[in-house]
This record gives structure tokens, C-alpha cells and sequence, in this order.
């Protein structure tokens, strides 16, 4: 397979010049969305409205820029994401309409209907199949997502607690799947709670939506019931103390693999092209109602028909970058015990594990690593 071309433009700005927004634009036209026939077309723009209590998620200005560019092309945007899985703002259409609005996405502000793709309660899904798919046959994917003649995913790359960083393919694969394919792609890795390390504080039962954590009020201690634990992570995130952890470690590496086929699943054969942002690089993903302290500079802006190399690209850059004082990244780095990894995500959140989302998204087919940067 040849290499596929990845378009890039940083931050910097000129004072009188174009502002931000603008220049997104600029990068979307100059990587070829005017190649995709969008006239009349229904055209989704797949994104994340941020976890009410977060402030790291993309602002609404960037949807925006992207929203003004379909129209000027004459399709018919829309912004969408589907229902989570967990406790929070975001588990069914209302409080997911909301959380957007509360964060700045209303049809005034993004120029375009917001529209929650699995919808009221995450159960409007469809069957997709999987080209190639050797753990997934069918992806439960948010029908209005699939209804959508043109894709587009506007990703926010950042850190993840399990999935060492969260960029176009997580923002695809996971972000598009309906309730019931959250749960397929998380359900193979079981937490359970190192009980010397706990201290009873409850934040992680707050987090759980599948009654799989159970407090035992005798011993102040928590532990997981494994019959209800379908593996979301949520607790792992939410425990401060490291008493959290994952029965087997393939548990990321098959939660990777099954987000890859998600999101070759949401792809396949569709008119698309893929945008990244990095910028406010949070350790965590913006699922969480709260933000930590970013732990690289922001980088730039990335456009990519291909989302694999895409993906691709914005690690690499990430990896290049110096790391941020003050943050969880350069503070786990000044540990007396610290063992360099050489990769700063790995070095962020050592549970975490994102070569196999790579790996197996380029055996299935979904693209290709190989890329050629096009600086703007």
C-alpha cells in the first residue's frame, strides 16, 4: 500500500491574519474534502461534546469551521455522537443534548442540528458488518451515524487511561458504537481491586453503571463483582490510589483490536475524511466530568482521508514533543522508581497500551502507517 498523505498546520497565528477556525478550513480544502461529492449529501461529523465538568474537549468554534466548509459545499451537516455506557451527562439523548449545549454546542453555535446517534436510550442501532473483522462480525453502531451518506470525524488526540491516547480511531470506533457496542468492545477485560491499596473512598463506585462494585462497609474495603464487570475502565480512572486494576493486561490489547474493527466497520467504502487536533493534550480521555493538567504542547492540526495514518501521525508527533512540567506525565518521570518506557503515553499512564489498535487496524485493512507529512 503507498503511502497516504497527511496535511498539517500548526498553531501560530499572525496578528490581523487569519484566526483559527480559518485556518482549519484552509488545511480541510488544501487536503481535498473538495474531492468528496458532498452536494445534497447528509454528511456526519463525528465529535465529542466533553463530559460536563471537562474543559479540554475541542471548542465548538473548530466544528464550526467545519460545518461552514460542508455547507459552502453544499451538503447537509450534522454534529453527532452516541450514548455512553456509564454514569455521567452523556448516557441518553436528553442529557447528552444538554451536555453539548451546556459546553457551547447548540445549532446557533456549531451552524448545524445536533443529533445523538444511537438515540433517546442508545438502543437505535444497526448491524454493520466487519470486512475482515477477526473479533467482531457485526458492529452495533449508532444508526443515524450510518444513515449519513459522507463521514467526517473531527477528534480532539489526547491521552487515555486505557487506550494510551484517544485519537481518530477511538473517537470512531468507540464514539460511534451504540450502547450495546461499548459493551461488546470493552466487555473482555475484568478489573479487580487491590484491597491494600484501597481506602474506601467511593469514587469509583460512583462511576460504575453495571453494579459490578460492591463496599463492604465492615472492612471500608471495595471489590468488583466479576459476573457484572463488563471492563469499561471507568473505575480504573476514577481511583486515585492505584487500587484498580485489570485481571489480564490483553484486556487493552483486545479493547484495541475490537475499536479498530468498530471503526472499519463505520468506514468502509463511505466517502470520508478524517481531522485531528492536537491540542490541550489531557491525560485522560473527556469522558471524564474533570481535566488534568495537559501533559505535551499543543502540536497542531492534522487532515487525512486515511484515519490509520492519521492516527499514526499525531503519535509520532506526540512522541517527538517535550513533555510539559507540572503535570501527571512529568511527575510520574520524577519518581525515584520511574522506568523510562520512551513514550510519553506509556509514561503517563503505564497501564495503558495503544501499539495493537495500530497494528491490527493495518492488518484488517483499515489503512496504512506509512504517511507523507504536507505542511501548510
Amino acid at each position: 500500500m503507498q503511502k497516504a498523505k497527511v496535511y498539517f498546520t500548526d498553531f501560530r497565528t499572525k496578528a490581523g491574519g487569519d484566526g483559527m477556525p480559518t485556518k482549519l478550513k484552509k488545511l480541510v480544502k488544501k487536503a481535498g474534502i473538495e474531492e468528496l461529492d458532498l452536494e445534497g449529501k447528509f454528511v456526519a461529523i463525528k465529535m465529542h461534546f466533553g463530559e460536563l465538568g471537562n474543559i479540554s474537549y475541542l471548542r465548538p468554534n473548530y466544528a464550526r469551521a467545519v460545518v461552514d466548509l460542508v455547507k459552502e459545499l453544499g451538503g447537509k451537516p450534522f454534529l453527532t455522537d452516541c450514548n455512553t455506557m456509564y454514569p455521567g451527562r452523556r448516557k441518553n439523548a436528553l442529557e447528552h443534548l444538554e451536555c453539548a449545549w451546556e459546553n457551547g454546542f447548540t445549532p446557533l453555535t456549531a451552524g448545524c442540528p445536533i443529533i445523538i446517534g444511537d438515540g433517546l436510550k442508545g438502543t437505535d442501532d444497526i448491524a454493520v458488518p466487519v470486512n475482515g473483522g477477526e473479533y467482531v462480525k457485526e458492529a452495533r453502531i449508532g444508526r443515524a451515524v450510518m444513515d449519513a451518506d459522507v463521514f467526517i470525524s473531527l477528534t480532539h488526540f489526547k491521552g487515555h487511561e486505557m487506550t494510551g491516547f484517544g485519537g481518530a480511531i477511538k473517537n470512531i470506533g468507540m464514539g460511534c458504537g451504540s450502547r450495546a457496542g461499548k459493551t461488546e468492545q470493552h466487555s473482555s477485560g475484568k478489573s479487580h481491586v487491590k484491597t491494600d491499596l484501597c481506602r474506601g473512598c467511593l469514587k469509583c463506585l460512583k462511576e460504575c453503571a453495571n453494579n459490578a462494585l460492591v463496599f463492604n462497609n465492615e472492612t471500608k474495603k471495595m471489590s468488583v463483582n466479576q459476573d457484572n464487570c463488563v471492563g469499561c475502565g471507568r473505575c480504573l480512572g476514577a481511583c486515585n490510589f492505584d487500587a484498580i486494576r485489570f485481571n489480564d493486561y490483553a484486556a487493552s490489547e483486545m479493547l484495541n483490536k475490537r475499536m479498530a474493527e468498530y471503526t472499519k466497520a463505520v468506514v468502509n467504502g463511505r466517502p470520508q475524511i478524517h481531522i485531528s487536533l492536537i491540542v490541550d493534550v489531557s491525560p485522560n480521555c473527556d469522558c471524564h466530568g474533570e481535566n488534568d493538567a495537559p501533559i505535551l504542547p499543543n502540536i497542531g492540526m492534522f487532515v487525512s482521508f486515511d484515519p490509520l495514518a492519521l492516527d499514526q501521525a499525531c503519535v509520532d508527533a506526540c512522541l517527538n514533543a517535550e513533555p510539559l512540567p507540572h503535570c501527571q506525565l512529568s511527575d510520574n518521570m520524577s519518581k525515584k522508581d520511574f522506568v523510562d518506557k520512551h513514550d510519553h503515553f506509556t509514561n503517563s499512564t503505564p497501564e495503558s497500551e495503544w501499539k495493537t489498535c495500530l497494528e491490527h487496524a493495518e492488518k484488517i485493512g483499515l489503512g496504512t502507517r506509512s504517511y507523507d507529512v504536507i505542511k501548510m
